[in-house]
């Protein structure tokens, strides 16, 4: 076969090829010839004929960080045919690549949504309580209706044990219990109310507040503020503690817990209610405490696991003109004492309160009462109670 004009008989077949592509682009090596001969240029021309057609039937795609440049034709076995993928297991160029881009892609919009869903939930729950959460003025009557649900709330934690519940803007501790401006009823005296409202406090704090108390200790400074006259009313407390059964139970008086189930979580008890004063007869008056209060807890089985505990106490005692009426001036006489408790064991009346954890739910047994809220303060303890109908119910929220 005889030799191409312009072509170097010392080169092969691939470094002439080389030598053609070179020329299509501009690149020619020092070595190679500087006029190729008729069929270089031929051959040079075809091959961008081909590139280019290549190009036109390569899909457009948009590609992270830019458009991807098209694959410039290249012949079987050049990379792209049966001997290259059997080179690389089976697998097929760029893959990887995809994937990578794509897996950054898709972590940068994750961690976009998160930030934008949380800002989103900080100014939902802001417009849902028209404003940021401000602390709740005292209470001077009944509220409209129960406290809002809020929209994607938070769980309790050991670090923000109130969070997600209308408790949050509620005052905490003794200050919580605002002694309403005393006044003469009744015929009894503005200053003998007064000195009655004081006691009543001391009462509630002692029973309700105190954390030694509250985490399953004896009550004895709350029961000696119960006038010693009232002898049967004594009693029963007294009876209460040494055989706690349904009909009395040491937790109608004080909220304890059992110490080897549930711990205060420090000592802050966030409390909403108030006071009422009414005339009950000639130099005979009432006063009526209507409280909330709401117990966070941890586990002593799990620790760092949160729940609440909601009760709710109507406390009624009796003022007296000590003119007409003999009684002691700095001790309580009751007339009514009820109460109700959301999150508790059912069933259970051994003079201490079992909250119950998320853990637990899925093995104790469901309620079958009705499902009631435990912060509704709008509705009357009894009102709520005759919903109840006395059954082991539910609790919308702790």
């Amino acid at each position: 076969m005889a030799e191409e004009p312009g072509r170097d008989s010392g080169k092969s077949d691939e470094e002439w090829t080389a030598f053609l592509r070179d020329s299509a682009s501009g690149q020619g090596s020092e070595a190679a010839p500087k006029e190729p001969s008729a069929r270089a240029r031929m051959v040079a021309g075809r091959l961008r004929e081909m590139d280019e057609a290549a190009e036109r039937q390569q899909p457009k795609r948009r590609w992270w960080g830019g458009k991807r440049e098209p694959e410039p034709w290249q012949p079987e076995g050049w990379r792209t045919g049966s001997a290259w993928r059997e080179m690389q297991g089976g697998r097929r160029g760029g893959r990887s690549v995809r994937w990578v881009a794509g897996f950054v892609a898709l972590c940068a919009v994750c961690w976009g949504a998160v930030h934008y869903l949380d800002d989103a939930r900080v100014g939902l729950d802001t417009v849902l309580s028209g404003g940021p959460k401000e602390p709740l003025p005292a209470e001077t009557g009944a509220p409209s209706a129960a406290p809002e649900h809020e929209l994607l709330s938070d769980l309790p934690t050991l670090a923000e044990p109130f969070t997600g519940s209308p408790a949050e803007r509620w005052a905490g501790g003794a200050e919580a219990i605002v002694l309403p401006e005393a006044r003469a009823v009744g015929g009894v005296s503005a200053e003998r109310v007064s000195a009655k409202l004081v006691t009543l406090k001391k009462f509630l704090v002692a029973a309700n507040l105190d954390p030694a108390v509250v985490n399953g200790g004896s009550p004895e400074g709350a029961i000696a503020l119960i006038d010693p006259d009232q002898e049967e009313m004594v009693d029963r407390i007294e009876a209460a503690f040494e055989d706690p059964s349904r009909e009395n139970d040491p937790t109608d008086w004080f909220s304890r817990f059992d110490p080897g189930e549930a711990r205060l979580i420090g000592d802050t008890v966030k409390v909403r209610g108030r006071m009422e004063f009414s005339e009950t007869g000639e130099g005979r008056a009432a006063i009526r405490a209507d409280y909330t209060f709401v117990y966070p807890v941890e586990s002593v089985k799990r620790p760092g696991e949160v729940t609440r505990t909601v009760v709710r106490r109507v406390l009624e005692v009796e003022v007296l003109d000590p003119r007409r009426w003999a009684a002691s001036p700095d001790r309580l006489w009751v007339t009514e004492y009820i109460r109700d408790v959301g999150n508790t064991a059912c069933g259970v009346h051994d003079g201490l309160l079992h909250p119950e954890f998320l853990s637990e739910l899925m093995d104790n047994p469901q309620p079958t009462g009705p499902t009631t809220d435990p912060y509704d303060r709008s509705k009357s303890l009894d009102e709520l109670r005759r919903v109840q109908g006395g059954e082991c119910g539910a609790v919308s929220r702790v």
